[in-house]
Order: structure tokens, then sequence, then C-alpha cells
């Protein structure tokens, strides 16, 4: 399911591509909105706004009409220039909106309902949201944690932080890796778990997130190569700019490998960067490269039966809550 940052990300190359542009076609091929004449009732209306929160896209039209649009597992939002090939079938189109220069389509959407501005205030659905990870301006925590202490506290805290009515945002990716990152365990139930650690967990994904909806594309918490060891000796020994973590590493007290954090392009450092404890020869080859990984941006996140990035111990993976969606995490450095 696209996350917060990715629908962030969507909001801004909408924005950019209809905001301040005339509209000359409004489309909806697919035939549940057939009778809904959205092309008839946004005629002549220009868009205002294109905003996030959460995991919800609204595209506010002139008029006090507003799109609201909910992607689910599989849906997308693409931007294309006139007359480029669409990266998804035309049947699977549920909204096409045309300028001069651009076809914004909505593919897959089976949340896309046309609101007045007032709806969107009162709506059940989106004034239950919890405050957005991704958002500009402070996050409120004083929000976050009254949310999540009024839940269900025999909740595991992984499934609580999919609550979007307790944060707006996160999503499976990001519970994963915000919970290493916080060294926490997924799977403590939500009483047992202090303010200072469900904090610990906003606090680490809430830069990435906002990174990633500013550049876009996959999401990455870990910037490694095939024998992250080289690279950690590499950076150990001077070759680029590095700065030491200034809090231990997780690893229940075990010697924890060397680790440094990499200043990528001249942004601010976000991206750790350790070297598992198998072998005194940086050179030598991972027990499984990283070029082999489901995902080799990632610390835990479907990286199940790899070895930890941070102490070598294999990651687990299993299903948590109603939606028995696959929690990944390390039973050493998260507790």
């Amino acid at each position: 399911m696209p996350e917060g940052d990715t629908i962030h990300n969507a909001a801004l190359r909408v924005g950019t591509a209809l905001v301040g542009a005339e509209i000359v076609e409004i489309a909806t091929p697919q035939p549940r909105h057939g009778a809904d004449r959205w092309p008839e009732r946004l005629a002549g209306r220009a868009v205002r706004a294109v905003d996030a929160h959460g995991k919800h896209l609204l595209v506010r039209f002139e008029g006090d009409l507003t799109l609201h649009s909910h992607l689910r597992m599989g849906g997308k939002w693409g931007v294309y220039a006139r007359g480029r090939r669409w990266t998804r079938a035309a049947r699977r189109a549920w909204l096409v909106v045309r300028t001069r220069d651009h076809d914004v389509v909505q593919f897959d959407g089976p949340l896309l309902e046309l609101l007045t501005d007032s709806r969107t205030r009162f709506d059940r659905l989106l004034a239950g949201l919890g405050p957005d990870v991704v958002a500009d301006g402070d996050f409120d925590e004083v929000a976050f944690l009254r949310r999540l202490r009024e839940d269900d506290q025999t909740r595991p805290i992984g499934e609580a932080l999919l609550d979007q009515r307790n944060v707006a945002g996160i999503g499976n990716i990001w519970k994963s890796e915000g919970c290493f990152a916080a060294g926490l365990d997924p799977w403590r139930r939500t009483a047992d778990v202090t303010d200072a650690e469900a904090c610990a967990v906003v606090r680490a994904v809430r830069p990435l997130m906002r990174e990633s909806a500013r550049r876009g594309g996959p999401t990455v918490t870990f910037q490694g190569e095939p024998n992250p060891a080289a690279a950690v000796a590499r950076a150990v020994a001077g070759d680029g700019p590095t700065l030491q973590l200034d809090r231990p590493l997780p690893g229940a007290g075990r010697p924890a490998p060397e680790a440094t954090r990499r200043i990528v392009g001249g942004r601010p450092p976000t991206i750790l960067q350790t070297a598992p404890r198998r072998s005194a020869d940086p050179g030598a080859p991972s027990r499984r490269p990283d070029d082999r990984d489901r995902r080799a941006g990632t610390f835990v996140y479907e990286r199940g039966g790899l070895p930890c990035r941070v102490c070598s111990t294999p990651i687990r993976a299993r299903g948590q809550g109603d939606d028995n969606r696959t929690t990944y995490w390390c039973p050493t450095c998260q507790r």
C-alpha cells in the first residue's frame, strides 16, 4: 500500500502539473463513475491546490469542490507529458485530468469521490485521521500520544502505528523500519511502550519520509553495497564525510560493529551504514550479499531470514493485525 511519503510526493507532482494550468479535459473512464457527471460539474473550474493528509490525496477545485482519493493497495497517480505513453493500461484509469502539457491519471483507485470542501472538514474518515507524520510544521506529539493512549493498550505497538487514527502516513515499511531504528519490538504491548519510545519511532522515520516525499522513488533507509563491511571500512578510514552515531547501537550488550552515518549528496546525514560481524577482513564476501536482497535499501523490511545489518541475527517476519500485514524485526536489536 502506498504510504504517506508516496502520497505526499504524488500531491507534489499532481499539484505542479495542475495548479495554475488550464484544464482542457476531465474524463472518468471507470464505469462506476459514469453517472456522476464529474466532467460537467468540474467544467471551467481551475485547480487551486493539491494536498495530502497521511495516505489521502485531495485535489481542490475552485467553487468548493474537492476530489478525494485513497489508493489502497494497488492504486497509483501518474503524471505524464502530453503524448508520453502511460505506465499502466488505459483501461485501468479511473480519472484523467488533461492540461495542454500534462495528463494526470489516477489508476486502479478504489476510493475516489467528489466532495464539497465543507464535507472534507467533517467527513468521518478524514476528520478521524491522526497527525500527519509527513506534513510541514512541527509534528504534534501530544495529539499522537493522546490518541495512542486512548487506543486499545493490549494491541502490539506495530499494529497501533498502522492505525491511521493514531498517526497518519505510516504504513508497513515505515512501521518496520521505524521500530528497528528505535530498537523497539513491534510485538510489545502498547501499554508496555513508554511515551518516549513511541515518539522515538516517529522521530526516526519523519525526516526520512519527508525526504522521500520530496525526491520520490523507492524507500531507502539503508544505503549500502554488496559488501557493507568494505563500505564501512572505507568510511572509518576517512574516505568521505562521516559522523559517529550519537547513541549506542542496539544489540543487547553484544559488541557492536563499527557504524557511521554518511552525508549523501550534501544533504543532512540520514542513512545508517553498518558492517555485519562476520569477518575481520573488510574485503571478505558477505554470507548473502545485499544485491540479492529483496530490499537492498532497508534494514529489516522484506529481509526475512537474512542477517541483520547490525548484529547478523536472522531477521524475523510474521503477519500482524487484522489485515495480517507482514512485520519484520530483529529479535536481538529490538526489545
